[in-house]
């Protein structure tokens, strides 16, 4: 498989202010991309400029915001001319029962997880077809794939960030821009000082966790093979695979077993 070249290119990273965002950054730069980190919060992300070699930028974006959104696409590719690769990558998750999250909890947490990419995707989408090349990454989760007890927002949400690719890619065919799904199950980052406050789930799975240096590189790789999909870990993958051919039989086997938040 051909191995597309990074130095030089242009990549979009949204939700990089910690976590993975920010790991795959520190990644590309080193490889000679030009990282262009988006966040809400400016500070962390200039304090994380420090270890970045090489051109970077960084730019505040809530992908809440449509105007937000265009208007940093459009101020990137006045400076750089283009804008290779998009990977999105904000998102947060809660872990809460259904029958006690109210309806804002689904919409705020749609607004964010699914409809930042859409956003993004949707604003970055022209620049790209226009060069005739173009990356759109979206970071999704094993949560898309195999729901689980106390995520029924966050599950949603993945569910309908792989379905969106999926589609996106299809409409994208002979354009010469790539569509690809990273889906990644549990990685010990911030994400769970939010997602499980109590840190019973942490706790119960940190046997089962990947660290983020391991899922950036699978990012960066998804990237540059410009792979359509990739679930990891391989475990996690096979148990989905079970569970959407046997879901009766999955869930009277595991459904304990993954109820553990």
């Amino acid at each position: 498989m051909m191995r597309v070249e990074l130095r030089g290119k242009v990549v979009l990273i949204t939700g990089a202010s910690s976590g993975i965002g920010a790991k795959v950054a520190v990644l590309l730069a080193e490889r000679g991309a030009i990282p262009i980190l988006t966040a809400r919060s400016v500070d962390k992300m200039e304090k994380l400029t420090a270890s970045l070699a090489g051109e970077h930028a960084v730019y505040g974006m809530d992908v809440r915001s449509d105007e937000q959104v265009r208007e940093t696409m459009a101020r990137v590719v006045e400076r750089y001319g283009k804008i290779d690769v998009l990977l999105n990558n904000a998102g947060y998750g809660e872990f809460v029962r259904f029958a006690d999250a109210p309806v804002s909890h689904f919409q705020e947490m749609m607004d964010v997880n699914y409809m930042g990419s859409v956003r993004c995707a949707h604003a970055a989408l022209p620049y790209m077809l226009q060069a005739g090349q173009g990356h759109i990454v979206n970071v999704a989760s094993m949560a898309g794939k195999m729901a689980t007890a106390k995520s029924t927002a966050y599950s949603a949400t993945k569910h309908a960030v792989l379905g969106f690719t999926n589609a996106l890619r299809q409409e994208l065919q002979g354009t010469g821009i790539a569509v690809s799904a990273v889906n990644p199950g549990p990685i010990d980052t911030p994400f769970f000082e939010r997602a499980d406050p109590s840190g019973q789930y942490v706790r119960n799975v940190s046997w089962f966790m990947m660290s983020p240096d391991k899922v950036a590189r699978a990012i960066v790789s998804v990237i540059e093979k410009r792979r359509l999909e990739l679930d990891m870990p391989w475990t996690a993958s096979a148990g989905a695979k079970f569970m959407l051919l046997f879901p009766r039989l999955g869930n009277a086997l595991f459904g304990k077993l993954m109820n553990r938040k």
